[in-house]
């Protein structure tokens, strides 16, 4: 992408040129290129391990391996009481971690589950419907009250659009929307009003907006990364 600053700071036609599609969307080639560039539009996660296997892979840290040796070390020296200590503390910090992985896999799928499975998008021209993972960088969507947003995105038209975007910011009233480039640099999510995350839910009005992120690039993207 040809961007010489962030899109929140960008016109809304300069934003369609860095982008390098026209306001009629992307052609059938288009999607073809980005496709192989960017990939489809969801979150990616490791392959996943059974209980047992994270079960496992907690006693592989270096520090409770030193634990498990000065267990056993008590244990030939007769210091059963400290043997037995150090046993409990190592099977509880394995249970904890444990509890910890199979909680931030529940939150990757709750994350994956905030989006719609379908968006309307404008290509050459005609408004479609299509799976929200087949979303490109360059894509122009139509939203609307009731919609979820699947991709990061610059707004191109508003129309009394308000978003909730309190799965990102935690900021639970919507918040009202605008096409207007914003002059400051470094805005937190909350403070980019051009702008438009997945994850977030429209509450009023309707829009316009070029994609600019899809995936892993994302916002919440960002966070799934974490989590992975």
């Amino acid at each position: 992408l040809l961007m010489t600053k962030p899109f929140y700071q960008q016109s809304a036609s300069n934003v369609l040129k860095s982008l390098g599609v026209s306001e009629h969307g992307l052609s059938e080639q288009e999607v073809k290129n980005q496709r192989e560039k960017f990939g489809l539009n969801e979150l990616q996660e490791a392959d996943r391990k059974t209980v047992f296997q994270v079960f496992l892979e907690q006693f592989k840290d270096f520090l409770v391996i030193i634990l498990i040796i000065a267990a056993i070390i008590s244990g030939f020296l007769g210091e059963l009481e400290s043997s037995i200590v150090i046993a409990v503390v190592v099977l509880l910090n394995a249970i904890l971690g444990t509890v910890q992985h199979i909680k931030a896999e529940n939150s990757l799928n709750s994350l994956k589950a905030m989006s719609s499975p379908t968006t309307k998008v404008l290509r050459d021209g005609q408004i479609v419907e299509i799976p929200s993972k087949e979303i490109c960088v360059g894509d122009i969507v139509m939203l609307d009250a009731g919609n979820y947003i699947s991709a990061d995105g610059r707004l191109l038209e508003s129309h009394s659009l308000q978003v909730n975007e309190s799965s990102l910011t935690g900021e639970s009233l919507p918040i009202d929307k605008t096409t207007d480039a914003i002059e400051q640099n470094d805005l937190p999510i909350g403070d980019r009003k051009n702008m438009v995350f997945s994850g977030s839910f429209v509450t009023n009005g309707r829009a316009k907006v070029a994609v600019t992120s899809i995936g892993m690039e994302t916002e919440i993207g960002k966070i799934a990364h974490l989590l992975g």
